[in-house]
């Protein structure tokens, strides 16, 4: 029997789909899909992190239209169908990955683990960070760039790269507009109850535990729904359980719609529903330019050139004098700065109700 191991398709250990579907063997297979080349990308980061990294799967697939594509991730589950192997960061999955040959291997992430297992992955060619003495090592020069942003604030600071431009320039490409990929979720769900003909606007009021300098004033949030809602527009908190007690209050304070917090299928499907999304930096921020919605991020720590909004919206920021570059708290609170009104006439701009 003639087994076509390097098929796309082909699993090693289970049936393949083609023969549980259908019945075929590998010589009469019509589905059989060769492949020619393993690359690797190391994405181990936060889901916002790993969806805006996704971009660099379409420069890859047209450079090496036959490669089998695998990423390690903390985050299997967000990842697009172009991933073939899709491994979620265990012990298992290094196993396997260090005695697998690789043509290229991308390690994109500068922690200690990451980089470490770098050390150890088997590949012609490797780009971004291994590990020398214990210590993030950059492996070229444009992974040199970005790590030293990461090091000094003021060298961030003058960063007029996006993320995207940075991590396609460490893989050895130009940047020329390549969009995020999302997995695909049953968007057409239809229980959620807004009202036909009205824009909807999604308002995710968190931004994570992290950098809670990044908060924006709840009395703000109450005044933007409320005013959202005298001009016509349908208007939903978003996000996650540790927002939910904070949008249960805005919720019941401006009449703005809530339908609880999801599963990240359920939050895509929901976000799918908006015309524009108001948030800080944030998964959500990512989410909503995977789905190419219009967006009003909100920024105070980070450098604004970082983020590539492919012109879906604008980045607003206090009108404050802030030293809480890269702080997890501020200590003035600077984001009471931004006020509720020059958020309405942004998305009044960007998302006309006519």
């Amino acid at each position: 029997m003639k087994v076509k191991s390097d098929c796309r398709l082909f699993k090693g250990e289970v049936p393949c789909r083609p023969h549980k579907i259908k019945g075929v063997h590998c010589e009469n297979c019509p589905d059989y899909d060769a492949t020619d080349k393993n690359i690797l990308i190391v994405k181990l980061a936060a889901i916002g992190d790993v969806i805006r990294t996704t971009p660099l799967l379409r420069r890859i697939k047209k450079e090496y239209p036959k490669s089998k594509i695998w990423w390690l991730t903390r985050t299997p589950e967000i990842l697009p169908a172009e991933v073939d192997v899709k491994l979620p960061f265990v012990l298992e999955s290094i196993i396997a990955l260090t005695e697998t040959p690789f043509y290229l291997a991308f390690n994109l992430d500068k922690d200690r683990e990451a980089c470490a297992l770098m050390n150890k992955i088997k590949a012609k060619k490797k780009f971004g960070y291994d590990l020398v003495n214990g210590i993030c090592h950059p492996l070229n020069s444009a992974a040199e760039r970005k790590w030293e942003t990461g090091l000094f604030d003021d060298v961030n600071k003058v960063n007029t790269r996006s993320y995207v431009e940075e991590i396609f320039a460490i893989a050895g490409y130009a940047f020329c507009g390549e969009r995020y990929m999302l997995p695909f979720y049953d968007w057409q769900d239809r229980r959620w109850k807004f009202v036909k003909g009205k824009k909807v606007v999604g308002l995710n009021t968190g931004c994570g535990g992290r950098w809670t300098s990044r908060l924006w004033p709840e009395t703000h949030w109450v005044t933007l729904a409320v005013s959202l809602k005298k001009n016509g527009y349908e208007v939903v908190l978003l996000g996650g359980e540790q927002e939910h007690e904070k949008n249960l209050r805005l919720a019941k304070k401006s009449k703005a719609l809530y339908f609880g917090h999801y599963s990240l299928n359920g939050f895509i499907n929901l976000m799918n529903h908006c015309d524009l999304v108001v948030t800080a930096v944030s998964m959500a921020m990512h989410l909503t330019i995977g789905l190419n919605k219009k967006i009003v991020l909100f920024n105070n720590i980070f450098n604004k050139n970082e983020f590539e909004l492919y012109g879906l919206g604008e980045i607003l920021e206090p009108d404050y004098d802030c030293t809480c570059y890269f702080s997890p708290i501020c200590p003035n609170n600077c984001m009471q700065y931004l006020k509720p009104e020059r958020v309405l006439e942004t998305i009044k701009r960007l998302l006309p109700k006519k």
